[in-house]
């Protein structure tokens, strides 16, 4: 049977990125009016540099980012709320995802919060290049893991920023997940691959769910030897 996935939008959209750790200080965000916008520097999988207009990613395969996150799943976005940081030196959103799938981790619970850097405050919009963008309503195969974020000291969030979260579109009648690290360069991984996963077209949802459970299921098996 097949599950209750919800379908998200159509609508393109950009992101990029992972956090090992904070952003530099440079790069953290100011208060004033307007728009920031913000690139990250950061350690860990994927990102290998950046500037205050760009995010440097390496590449990550689907099997890297099931190792690298503590769960996946398929949610639909109910609502955002943005507010600042404990320290008030940095915009946060708080993100309710209801959970129509796990794929690895514990079962969530019917809703999570997923925390992202950014969002917007008043008059001031921070935006985080490379993000994730978590639309309200829409759907998404997300890959999540506890971070340390600015003012932040444990949360639930998308580590890999775009390359993290899969958006879920109806195409042509087939439930599709398509990476949002498709609106980004990418640095070439180590096997010289460049695309997104999936590439502009996507997987099929079902395709990656199957993907996502025989990697969780192979690296079960490598820990118990």
């Amino acid at each position: 049977m097949s599950p209750p996935y919800q379908v998200s939008g159509s609508r393109a959209v950009v992101a990029r990125g992972n956090l090992g750790s904070e952003a530099l200080p440079e790069e953290m965000a100011m208060r004033g009016r307007g728009i920031v916008v913000l690139g990250l520097v950061m350690l860990g999988l994927a990102a290998v540099s950046g500037t205050a207009s760009a995010t440097t990613l390496v590449r990550a395969s689907v099997d890297e980012l099931v190792a690298a996150n503590e769960r996946v799943v398929v949610g639909e976005v109910l609502d955002a709320v943005s507010y600042w940081n404990d320290r008030g030196d940095f915009i946060m959103t708080d993100v309710r995802v209801r959970a129509l799938s796990t794929l690895k981790g514990p079962a969530a619970d019917e809703e999570l919060t997923v925390t992202v850097m950014g969002g917007t405050v008043g008059d001031l919009t921070t935006l985080i290049l490379g993000g994730p963008e978590l639309v309200p309503g829409r759907s998404y195969v997300l890959f999540l893991n506890q971070e340390q974020l600015p003012g932040v000291e444990r949360a639930t969030t998308v580590r890999d920023l775009c390359q993290g979260a899969f958006d879920v579109r109806l195409v042509n009648g087939e439930l599709r997940a398509i990476s949002q690290a498709n609106s980004h360069p990418l640095v070439p991984d180590h096997r010289g691959y460049v695309d997104a996963p999936g590439g502009v077209e996507g997987f099929p949802l079902e395709a990656l769910v199957q993907t996502v459970r025989e990697t969780v299921n192979r690296i079960e098996s490598l820990n118990l030897r």
